[in-house]
């Protein structure tokens, strides 16, 4: 994906970080798995939102995390 997955714009959501091209944010993926819903699931329900962008925005996370920690 060369595209950021994640965008921001003061008028779109208010400025929420969302999916890029969307108006779906980054809060209710994480929402939804805290909930124990699959991908899937959150796919289902956000179909603008790819999963590559959903993988991409996890990756990313992970590795921002994994570098804090070490």
């Amino acid at each position: 994906m060369t595209q950021s997955p994640i965008s921001r714009d003061p008028e779109v959501m208010g400025g929420a970080a969302v999916f890029t091209g969307t108006r779906v944010p980054l809060q209710t993926l994480l929402d939804h798995l805290e909930a124990g819903d699959t991908i899937d699931e959150f796919l289902a329900g956000y179909p603008s939102v790819k999963r590559e962008q959903v993988v991409a925005f996890l990756e990313s996370a992970k590795d921002r995390l994994v570098a804090t920690l070490s």
